[in-house]
């Protein structure tokens, strides 16, 4: 699929107000998120994480709920889509270093199965993938995600709750502000609307990111 233009970063309220959405941030990467329309119309996230099922690599289906009371981070990709390819790397990391933290990496793949079996393999993707054809996108759906390109990755507290996402190749700066905020909403230092403004201005504050690889 073509990749379109994407404008400058922006940070769009969610919702039906600020209190109740989540936050979306464009990529500030030179690359746009594949397949993304020109003129993206703001979305309107689900509050929480839904409640959805897809199989796992070894064909069990499960819900986010399998990972009651962790912190997600669930990177919508497509083994077709170079972004998301280029990201695989950063997520291993987030896996790795952010576990004891109480964060978990799901990948949903919207992809064909035996496709996603055999580049995971290749890849040696440790993390949890949750994969389906019209599957997926009914679960992006179910997040309010439909009408964006890949990658995207949605960002949860450990009550379920969406605290942010993220359109385009995410990067490890843009992931560090993001997952410091979280941490704060974890501890009971920061209400996720105030999570939300934190994030805001640390992504602002950040240079255009070169892409990774």
């Amino acid at each position: 699929m073509k990749s379109a233009t994407v404008g400058i970063v922006a940070a769009v309220a969610l919702a039906a107000g600020a209190a109740a959405g989540a936050w979306i941030y464009r990529s500030r990467t030179p690359d746009p998120p594949a397949a993304a329309p020109a003129t993206a119309p703001p979305l309107v996230l689900a509050e929480k994480l839904p409640e959805v099922s897809l199989l796992d690599r070894d064909g069990v289906a499960r819900g986010f709920d399998h990972w009651s009371g962790r912190s997600l981070i669930v990177n919508f990709w497509a083994t077709w889509c170079a972004p998301c390819r280029r990201e695989i790397p950063l997520l291993e990391r987030l896996q790795s270093e952010h576990a004891a933290d109480g964060f978990q990496v799901v990948g949903l793949a919207v992809d064909y199965r035996d496709k996603v079996l055999a580049y995971a393999d290749e890849m040696k993707i440790s993390y949890p993938l949750l994969i389906g054809e019209q599957e997926a996108l009914d679960a992006a759906t179910a997040f309010g995600v439909d009408v964006v390109g890949l990658p995207f990755t949605v960002f949860s507290d450990a009550q379920g709750r969406i605290i942010a996402a993220h359109v385009g190749e995410l990067t490890a700066p843009e992931a560090d502000v993001i997952l410091s905020a979280i941490r704060k909403v974890n501890s009971g230092g920061a209400t996720p609307l105030e999570a939300r403004a934190e994030i805001e201005k640390g992504l602002a504050g950040l240079p255009p990111q070169p892409r990774s690889g």
